[in-house]
């Protein structure tokens, strides 16, 4: 039986990189194919040649044995292929509705039937089951559900081909088993599905076959999963073998850094307080929504606070703005990268010195352009950021090599105390996630206080010294690494109704 989808010998040059070098494998239909590899490896790159973003340099793709080309995204569309991107790509002004059906919303007249197409969409995100308001404007909603429109947007087009990149990336636990059902709905009804997670256990869950990459090659393709070890697949993906990811470093604590007393602001309801101390690393639980990220960007000064003050080293400190609070030597690094981590257009030594400029001063006036040079090639070498160097514009990196773009931001200041992360691995890969770890550990080792959002248990019960969680706006509770476990971290996390069903 001919493949529904066939890559063969597909190969893509950007200036500086091969980014695929000679890609061949299929994809079934009825069958969920997993794309693994780390960040840089060419994943990302052939969904974009699939969804005709980008033309191959060689090779052919085939749909059912007919070889076909795109010139464009909407050639891809024609053909019944849906991609959905990592990064995610929608009109924040519009609304759920018109996202999902823009460029064929009902009409009549060269007017647009609003009424008609909110109700279509209501009837089809039921059907999903899927709860969101088709009225609501995009840019006003979390970035889960911004999520999930992109994952709609694609199943509202009866594509053939589907091919998900990271879909779960930002999801809740709800949202990602409702992706779970839709995948394997489509997968009942005769579609090949392609899907990039980074997330051993979806892979094992979802997938009927893998093929791994490696430097914008394969490396090995398992037409079963069945019998394969994950520390196989790992050995595959980095080409090493890495027995712990957490890699947990205990180290002595001192006296309490950063002290937050009764803040409160938007997406906080009830007034928050708690501590870090040098050298500790405290993870932030919770379900999305539980006002993590919000809390944070109050003492980031990123919202204005209501009530509440921040005491550092001892003495109170005013952080009105994240100018301020960087100035106090406190730091954020954004869950959402795209929109609020770096300068798209910029080149990767901009987006690394964009902060600590001001110390690249001479005379006050002029940038020592030298200085630019060597801090951002220090960092470049220091995380292992796959770039062709240093002038390369960092909207072409991949989200795990623009994540370490934004550490290296951080870690090149000066007078650092505190490092706010929040969701730092989203969307990276197992070998890149224990780099991340590590410098972690140092910046814990070096006494500052640390402070990790995620949303992914194993990784702040395997990080963390302590772990903070939040339920509905509110600090429910916390525990110190030695009684923190995942049943008592989803207890103090989920709604209280939801445990006591639970329970």
């Amino acid at each position: 039986m001919s493949a529904t989808l066939r890559f063969d010998n597909i190969g893509k040059v950007f200036p500086g990189v091969r980014a695929l070098d000679g890609v061949s494998f299929d994809v079934h239909a009825g069958q969920v194919h997993g794309l693994m590899g780390e960040n840089g490896a060419g994943k990302s790159t052939l969904l974009k040649v699939l969804g005709g973003e980008y033309q191959p340099d060689s090779g052919r793709i085939l749909i059912d044995g007919q070889e076909v080309r795109f010139a464009n995204a909407a050639a891809s569309i024609a053909a019944g292929i849906a991609v959905i991107h990592q990064e995610l790509q929608y009109v924040p002004d519009l609304t759920v509705a018109e996202n999902l059906l823009l460029g064929r919303l009902p009409n009549a007249f060269g007017f647009v039937n609003k009424r008609r197409a909110q109700q279509f969409v209501r009837e089809r995100l039921a059907a999903m089951g899927v709860d969101l308001d088709p009225n609501a404007k995009l840019g006003r909603l979390s970035i889960a559900q911004r999520q999930m429109v992109e994952i709609c947007k694609a199943l509202l087009r009866n594509a053939r081909v589907i091919a998900l990149d990271e879909p779960t990336s930002s999801l809740s636990h709800r949202e990602t088993e409702v992706l779970f059902k839709l995948v394997r709905d489509l997968q009942a009804d005769g579609r090949a599905l392609i899907y990039i997670s980074h997330r051993m256990d979806e892979i094992y869950a979802l997938c009927d076959s893998c093929t791994i990459f490696r430097d914008g090659r394969k490396v090995a393709s398992h037409a079963s999963l069945a019998d394969l070890k994950r520390e196989t697949l790992v050995a595959e993906m980095v080409g090493r073998e890495i027995t712990d990811i957490y890699n947990y470093r205990p180290r002595e604590l001192g006296a309490v850094r950063l002290a937050v007393d009764g803040i409160e602001g938007h997406g906080v309801r009830e007034r928050a307080s708690f501590t870090v101390r040098a050298g500790e690393i405290v993870g932030f639980f919770g379900l999305v929504g539980a006002g993590r990220s919000e809390l944070m960007h109050l003492v980031y000064g990123a919202q204005k606070k209501r009530a509440g003050r921040l005491t550092l080293d001892g003495t109170a400190i005013e952080t009105n703005s994240p100018t301020q609070a960087i100035r106090h030597g406190i730091v954020l690094c954004p869950e959402d990268r795209k929109e609020e981590g770096i300068v798209a257009m910029a080149s990767v030594a901009e987006n690394i010195n964009i902060s600590c400029r001001r110390h690249h001063l001479r005379m006050g006036l002029f940038l020592d352009r030298a200085k630019e040079a060597q801090t951002a090639d220090r960092f470049i070498e220091r995380l292992r950021i796959k770039t062709p160097g240093r002038r390369q514009k960092i909207r072409f990196l991949s989200g795990g090599n623009q994540q370490k773009a934004i550490l290296s931001r951080w870690l090149a200041e000066p007078d650092l105390k505190v490092v706010i992360l929040d969701e730092p691995t989203r969307g990276i890969d197992v070998g890149a996630k224990h780099e991340i770890y590590n410098v972690i550990y140092e910046l814990a080792e070096r006494g500052c206080a640390v402070v990790m959002i995620s949303s992914e248990l194993p990784e702040v019960l395997g990080v963390s010294d302590r772990v903070v969680v939040m339920r509905e706006g509110r600090i429910s509770g916390e525990l110190k690494r030695g009684d923190a476990n995942e049943a008592a971290l989803l207890s103090l996390a989920l709604p209280q109704g939801a445990s006591r069903q639970a329970a």
